[in-house]
This record gives structure tokens, C-alpha cells and sequence, in this order.
């Protein structure tokens, strides 16, 4: 299992198309460095595909995720990075509304 400390969601939309170093690539650009055991999260500009890509303190990790019907509930209008728990995480890869997510999992707004 690959250790998460910190989740951050890049608003900017990402080409898909692109492999592990110009993610990478991204990350410094967008946050400064990419700092071991931290997830960073990008979309496509459809927001109906997401890529992670996770230092693990040795290497990166790039993994992909493409919704079959709907769209990530994606920022559009918000600060450039965003943080997330592993709540908002869990559901915004489901497609759910992750931005209402509080600590014990229930959603509080729509």
C-alpha cells in the first residue's frame, strides 16, 4: 500500500495524454515541489477523467480514472490548488459531491 499524508487537487486542467514525467513536470510548476507520500490529483478540461500521480518517497506513482457516464464535480472557479481529506477523496472519485464531505463522511451541502 502506498502511504498518503496530503491530498492536493490542481484546478487547472491537465492533457491526459501525458505520461509520468510531464505530470510530474506539472506538479513542480503548479505547487513548488513534490513533496514524498503526497497525492496530487489533475482532471482533463471535460472533468470525465482524472489522473493521480503519488511520491512515494522513492519514485512516482501516475494512476488514471475515467468515468463511463457524468463528470468529477471538478472546481472551475476556486484558488489554483486546493487540499482535500481522504473523505472528499473517496467521494470524488465516485463522482459524488465531495466539496460538502465533512470529518465523518456525511455530505452537509450540495
Amino acid at each position: 500500500m502506498i502511504r498518503i499524508d496530503a491530498i492536493w487537487l490542481c484546478v487547472e486542467p491537465l492533457d491526459m495524454r501525458v505520461g509520468t514525467e510531464a505530470a510530474l513536470t506539472r506538479v513542480v510548476n503548479v505547487f513548488g515541489s513534490a513533496r514524498p507520500h503526497h497525492a496530487y490529483l489533475f482532471a482533463n478540461r471535460r472533468a470525465n477523467r482524472m489522473k493521480a500521480i503519488v511520491h512515494d518517497g522513492i519514485g512516482v506513482w501516475l494512476a488514471a480514472r475515467r468515468l463511463n457516464a457524468g463528470k468529477f464535480a471538478w472546481p472551475r472557479d476556486a484558488a489554483p490548488t486546493m487540499a482535500l481529506t481522504r473523505a472528499q477523496l473517496d467521494a470524488l472519485v465516485l463522482g459524488l459531491p465531495w466539496k460538502g464531505v465533512g470529518e465523518a463522511g456525511v455530505i452537509t451541502t450540495l
